[in-house]
């Protein structure tokens, strides 16, 4: 299978695009120079062919390995389809996606898979504690924005707590996350975030405040 889409893969490669897409992500990755849309049409097969079987790890894992980056979007493009499968004993997989080949489009998608392993094992609530504090900058992203989905099941000690070590952060990508973390929990509990941000916006990037009053007034 791996061999069979990476061929596809190649086939469909535009030189013109991919320096376009690398320059776009700061040319960090190699691009093949397929995008999104048409990415998401030709490994349709692939997707159907494969739904409704078991999640093959080592498909996944080759293809984070491989060099392109339209790989690692394929290989996000299958976990979703089976997000449903992905269970507490996946989680140690799901790092090695988050701290291997980082940047925010990758990880803002590992996101929801993490946060529904905690959702379904509150174990691992101990792991994102641990994990706002980890040097690597994605794991703290994660650890800050892994509820967001949670709506009213959202844990607010822990958010506040989590929130609260990454406080006083130059790192762009962590006051972003802070503030989308608040303004998704805003939709739900205005309040809560109007008082925390009341509470330490002493200590708050104002990026981070900007991106949490969206749809408050603070």
């Amino acid at each position: 299978m791996y061999n069979k889409l990476i061929t596809l893969l190649n086939e469909n490669a535009d030189k013109e695009q991919a320096k376009k897409m690398s320059a776009y992500m700061k040319d960090k990755f190699v691009f093949l120079g397929i995008p999104k849309p048409k990415l998401k049409e030709i490994i349709k097969p692939f997707l159907k062919e494969t739904s409704k079987k078991p999640i093959d790890w080592d498909l996944v894992r080759n293809l984070w390995d491989t060099d392109f980056r339209e790989a690692q979007y394929v290989a996000l493009e299958y976990l979703t389809k089976h997000k449903k499968q992905i269970i507490p004993c996946d989680f140690d997989k799901l790092k090695y996606l988050i701290i291997t080949k980082s940047w925010w489009e990758t990880v803002d998608t590992i996101d929801a898979f993490i946060g529904d392993i905690v959702l379904k094992e509150p174990s691992y609530k101990n792991e994102m504690l641990k994990w706002a504090e980890d040097e690597n900058i994605w794991l703290r992203r994660i650890a800050i924005d892994y509820q967001q989905e949670y709506k009213d099941k959202t844990d607010t000690e822990m958010l506040e707590k989590i929130i609260v070590l990454n406080l006083n952060s130059t790192e762009f990508f962590i006051n972003k996350a802070i503030g989308w973390s608040l303004r998704d929990y805003s939709k739900i509990n205005p309040k809560w975030v109007i008082d925390f941000i009341e509470k330490h916006k002493e200590n708050m990037a104002q990026l981070s405040i900007k991106e949490a009053s969206k749809y408050i007034e603070v």
